[in-house]
């Protein structure tokens, strides 16, 4: 593995375990201070609302050195978390929750900055198999961190929590400093439009960027559909104690783990379009398989489903990557982000209330929409010729 492989992956790892650290222990502490829980789930919400205005911060990428604004914004987050240090008492949950947004923020600029800086730092024939380790870096960390938070959170309290996740940033910051970017040229001339416009132009331009990223758009909006369902499977249709779903949330990390390793592989052989196909409806199938009244087909469709889920978005940011004009591709990675992550912010409530008619109907209805979108990408036929990829582009740019 070359050098600025292994350094995106020690990245990867580093930033993935001081965020899913924080994330957790957030909720708990602003539980331990306040003593209510819809309190604590607003943690998580102040985390997620931000990815909404992806197309606009990814902008700045593209407007400032992809490398020097990523180091910046992880050194202001580390200055972010240190600022818990003054919490106290419930007089200063409100910073908790100021700290999550900074939280929000930062994934969106960083996630739109390694996109946009992947390629500038490796070939094309290695962003696949780069992307899908990255993901089982994160994936991995998702599984050992939320365990040592709270292990330390018991231990220790908030404060020392804080320290361990403000460490994170600043190391990820030098990390990125060693990376060897090569000097490449802007692909267009700086074009006018800013914002959504400008991200969507560009990311529907290209089959295999708009495809795949709907895709992932599908099967993740339909994971927070599922989840109420799942629970529902869980402690009603299986009969089983509340404790199990972090068997399956175990299982679900594995399969993502796995999955994020042998990804690079298929879209290098396949193209992203075929393994987005493949990624829904592997997440379609574990839907179906939920249904069954088996806990070990449950347990299964959990590993599918980690499988699955990386495969389709994997896909999407390495065709993001390689069809995206240099010169524009933070705005669109920072579009894609929004466009792939923020249905969910609706789909999980709107997952609540369909499970108040029953968790095999829920299921089926996601299955059917991933199985669905995966049909009609795989057997649509080509219409029309496309036009040139260059061309196509600075069309879309300069309308």
């Amino acid at each position: 593995m070359r050098r600025n492989a292994g350094l995106f992956v020690a990245i990867s790892l580093l930033s993935g375990f001081g965020s899913s650290a924080m994330s957790l222990v957030a909720g708990i502490w602003i539980l331990d201070l306040t003593g209510s829980t819809g309190l604590a789930a607003l943690a998580g919400l102040c985390v997620y609302a931000p990815v909404l205005a992806g197309p606009w911060l990814g902008g700045l990428l593209d407007r400032a050195s992809r490398r020097s604004l990523v180091m910046a914004v992880n050194l202001a987050l580390a200055a972010a978390l240190l600022s818990l240090l003054t919490v106290r008492g419930p007089g200063q949950t409100w910073l908790i929750f100021l700290v999550s947004c900074a939280y929000g923020v930062s994934y969106v600029l960083i996630d739109a900055g390694e996109t946009a800086l992947l390629p500038s730092a490796l070939s094309p024939a290695e962003l696949g198999d780069v992307n899908g380790w990255r993901s089982s870096a994160q994936e991995g960390m998702k599984l050992v961190a939320p365990l040592a938070g709270a292990g330390l959170y018991a231990w220790r309290g908030g404060h020392a929590v804080v320290l361990l996740s403000a460490a994170m940033p600043v190391l990820v910051a030098l990390l990125y400093a060693a990376v060897r970017l090569k000097q490449t040229p802007p692909d267009l001339p700086t074009e006018r439009r800013r914002g959504l416009r400008a991200g969507l132009a560009v990311l529907l331009a290209q089959r295999a960027t708009r495809v795949t990223v709907a895709l992932a758009a599908v099967s993740i909006a339909m994971s927070g559909f599922t989840t109420a369902a799942n629970y529902a499977i869980v402690t009603g249709t299986l009969g089983l104690p509340t404790t199990f779903i972090g068997v399956l949330f175990s299982a679900q990390g594995a399969g993502s783990i796995v999955g994020g390793l042998i990804v690079g592989r298929l879209i290098t052989r396949w193209g992203p379009v075929t393994v987005g196909v493949a990624g829904t409806t592997l997440f379609a199938v574990s839907c179906l398989v939920r249904c069954l009244p088996w806990w070990p087909g449950t347990v299964a469709a959990s590993v599918a489903a980690g499988i699955g889920l990386p495969w389709a978005l994997v896909a999407a940011v390495t065709a993001v990557q390689t069809h995206t004009p240099t010169a524009v591709l933070g705005r669109v990675a920072g579009t894609a982000n929004t466009a792939m992550f923020g249905p969910i912010v609706l789909a999980i409530p709107l997952g609540s209330a369909a499970v108040q008619l029953g968790d095999r109907p829920t299921l089926v209805v996601a299955a059917a929409i991933c199985l669905a979108s995966a049909i009609g990408v795989a057997y649509r036929p080509a219409r029309r010729v496309r036009v040139p990829a260059r061309r196509e582009e600075s069309r879309s740019l300069q309308g």
